[in-house]
């Protein structure tokens, strides 16, 4: 029976981000669902101070609807959307970036609705929290203060995270594309730009929703490694890597890798889209 590969996207992102991916899917038979996860696409909240002309104390104070959402939350959503997805067969979950995050609090809590993980430059923490990692070595390349040149408001403060898409600083657009599409266009960055949402929930879970290898490891799993990614560097994603492997070394990770940055594969995705579909070939329900 034919799998339905389930997306969930990362960071301020929404299913908007897919639908190219989608399209090269659907033309090579492939069925998918893109999923929002709370306080993301039609659900998101856009602060009236973030409309042009741009009130930028507002945008640093303004309340955000999505502070609150926790992991707990999206993890719940996807399950709910997996539930469905597995009434029409196998079901390949496909995460990007910090969806990674509530991919592995699904696939701890539901393994029987996943027949293979992917994740796509994603975070799958097993050794420590998301957040300890950045301060390990693998994370050395990355430019926080220059991507801080867009955060709006104390964190804190608002309870969410929230970074102005819309600025014009050059250092701050610069900063931004250097670490998500280096390989891009100015248009495609821009273009891209103007898909992400401000606000993002603050919760990326503690050890209790690291990767647990009685649940998440008893499913087949695949890692596509993202060979240009400078905001999740080969070097974080590889260590990802082995630590799974460590983990469940009976289960390791089937590893593809794809060039181009963070961003590039939703760009242009018939390459991830033929990817996928090898992927799908060696995917077999669970009983």
């Amino acid at each position: 029976m034919q799998p339905t590969f389930v997306l969930v996207h990362g960071a301020f992102a929404n299913s908007f981000s897919f639908a190219p991916l989608q399209a090269e899917l659907g033309l090579l038979g492939h069925r998918s669902v893109a999923v929002d996860l709370p306080g993301h696409g039609f659900g998101a909240g856009y602060p009236r101070a973030y409309q042009a002309p741009q009130d930028l104390a507002g945008l640093a104070t303004e309340p955000g609807s999505i502070r609150g959402v926790t992991l707990a939350d999206n993890a719940a959503h996807l399950i709910g959307l997996l539930e469905r997805a597995r009434e029409h067969g196998p079901v390949i979950l496909v995460a990007h970036s910090r969806g990674g995050i509530t991919a592995t609090a699904a696939a701890n809590a539901r393994p029987d609705l996943i027949d293979r993980v992917v994740y796509v430059a994603a975070w799958c923490p097993v050794d420590l929290d998301v957040a300890d990692y950045y301060a390990e070595p693998e994370m050395a390349t990355v430019d926080a203060a220059s991507l801080g040149l867009a955060m709006a408001g104390n964190p804190a403060d608002l309870g969410l995270l929230r970074v102005n898409f819309r600025t014009s600083d050059p250092a701050a657009l610069a900063a931004l594309k250097a670490a998500f599409l280096a390989d891009g266009t100015d248009q495609e960055f821009l273009a891209f730009l103007n898909t992400f949402q401000p606000d993002e929930n603050l919760d990326v879970g503690t050890c209790a929703d690291r990767a647990q290898a009685a649940t998440w490891g008893t499913i087949p799993k695949t890692y596509v490694r993202l060979a240009g990614d400078a905001s999740l560097p080969l070097a974080l994603q590889d260590r990802l890597i082995r630590e799974g492997d460590t983990l469940t070394p009976d289960n390791p990770y089937d590893v593809r890798t794809l060039e181009g940055s963070h961003l590039r594969w939703l760009i242009d995705p018939a390459p991830a889209a033929r990817l996928l579909g090898e992927v799908a070939a060696l995917t077999a329900p669970s009983t």
